[in-house]
């Protein structure tokens, strides 16, 4: 049998170190979805730095991607921001789900976060769309979804109402964000070539579980005009809030501009 050695004595230091106001000066919280691939990545990717910290919660979601599931999300919103830094501010935070946020709707959403974490500034997707396509002043615009005809349709009534004129929509009709996931930037590139209106403007790629984020710089060389996507926007919104202004053109267009409420 192994004899232990004695243990060494445990002192308290009495010197206490000196503390920062915070472990990084800004905060940003990620509601994802459970089943989510990409919102993380990319928000690590283009939030995340030694300045800004990005905290994720995840809640329930079940496929198929339809209006009804989507809406079942809305009683786990409080639950899912009251876990991301319990008790202490943040600076933004974003639910990411483009589909969801525009069936439950920016308000009920920003209602539903609030409830546990009072005055933090709510991002959803769609709103981050909306923000980005004003930012280019633009309103006649294409729009690309992954989802069913059926899903699709409130995504059309959302930014009609805020007064943008489609001059075309395209879905690919997925039903499993898992699935949507998979789906290459490089055939998205090709996807917005092909959906892009003539009169359009700028177009809007919808969905948090597609690499789209990465696909924006091929897109817009493609199509010659400013591409959009749920979590660049979604990102460029949320690290605005936080004083970044720095451009970074690799993110494409948007990320050069200021944020246009």
């Amino acid at each position: 049998m192994k004899v232990m050695k004695p243990l060494p004595e445990i002192r308290l230091e009495t010197a206490r170190p000196a503390l920062d106001e915070r472990p990084l000066q800004k905060r940003v919280g990620l509601i994802a979805l459970a089943t989510d691939h990409t919102s993380e990545v990319d928000f690590r990717r283009m939030v995340a730095s030694e300045r800004v910290g990005v905290y994720v919660a995840r809640i329930p979601y079940a496929n198929p991607t339809t209006p009804e599931n989507l809406r079942k999300m809305q009683p786990s919103l409080s639950a899912g921001a009251a876990l991301i830094l319990p008790d202490e501010p943040l600076d933004a935070i974003c639910y990411s789900c483009t589909s969801a946020s525009v069936v439950i709707g920016d308000a009920e959403i920003e209602a539903a976060i609030q409830a546990a974490k009072p005055g933090v500034p709510v991002v959803t997707p769609p709103m981050a769309g909306m923000r980005g396509l004003n930012a280019f002043g633009v309103k006649r615009i294409s729009i690309l979804t992954p989802y069913t005809v059926e899903t699709s349709r409130p995504m059309a009534a959302y930014f009609a109402s805020h007064g943008f004129d489609i001059q075309s929509f395209s879905c690919l009709g997925f039903e499993d964000d898992r699935e949507m996931a998979r789906i290459t930037p490089v055939s998205l590139v090709e996807m917005a070539r092909k959906v892009m209106h003539p009169e359009a403007e700028a177009l809007f790629v919808s969905c948090t579980a597609l690499r789209a984020a990465l696909a924006v710089p091929g897109m817009e060389e493609a199509i010659g005009r400013p591409v959009v996507t749920s979590n660049q926007a979604s990102a460029w919104n949320c690290l605005r809030l936080c004083g970044d202004d720095t451009p970074r053109p690799e993110f494409g267009r948007l990320w050069t501009k200021p944020l246009a409420q």
